[in-house]
């Protein structure tokens, strides 16, 4: 495998790890539930190690990880403020899940085949996490 793909494609991973590190970022400035925000904050904080174990596997191939979301995703990112963020638990609640799912089937879609195997299981260990999420997320909809 051609490490300079690997590269590219964990790079084009943690993209979208900044995005959800942000889009968590809006969502704890508007919760109001104590419990619910300490819930985002922990999800919050995953990312940002999803992020980091990321960022290092990219210097350990001999890369340099993206330190941003990148000018498109950073568009979207602008478009959805715009468009504005929800404040009722419930909305921010079904947004994070919604902003989960995406990110789960985006990050499948870029690591299709691509990655070697240390670079794979670090991917997978976060993409279970996210499902995890999306569950945590699920059970606050349901109380």
């Amino acid at each position: 495998m051609n490490k300079d793909n690997i590269v590219k494609e964990l790079n084009a991973y943690l993209k979208g790890e900044y995005m959800a590190i942000h889009s968590y970022e809006h969502y704890i400035q508007r919760i109001t539930n104590p419990t619910v925000k300490k819930a985002l904050q922990k999800i919050q904080q995953e990312h940002k190690q999803h992020a980091a174990k990321t960022a290092e596997r990219i210097q350990n191939l001999g890369g340099k990880p993206v330190d941003f979301n990148g000018i498109m995703l950073s568009i979207m990112e602008g478009m959805k403020i715009l468009q504005g963020i929800p404040h009722s638990t419930y909305d921010i609640l079904k947004d994070a899940i919604k902003g989960q799912e995406m990110g789960i089937n985006k990050t499948e879609e870029i690591v299709r085949g691509d990655l070697d195997q240390e670079s794979l299981q670090i991917v997978n260990d976060n993409l279970n996490e996210d499902r995890m999420h999306i569950d945590q997320l699920y059970n606050f909809i349901s109380e």
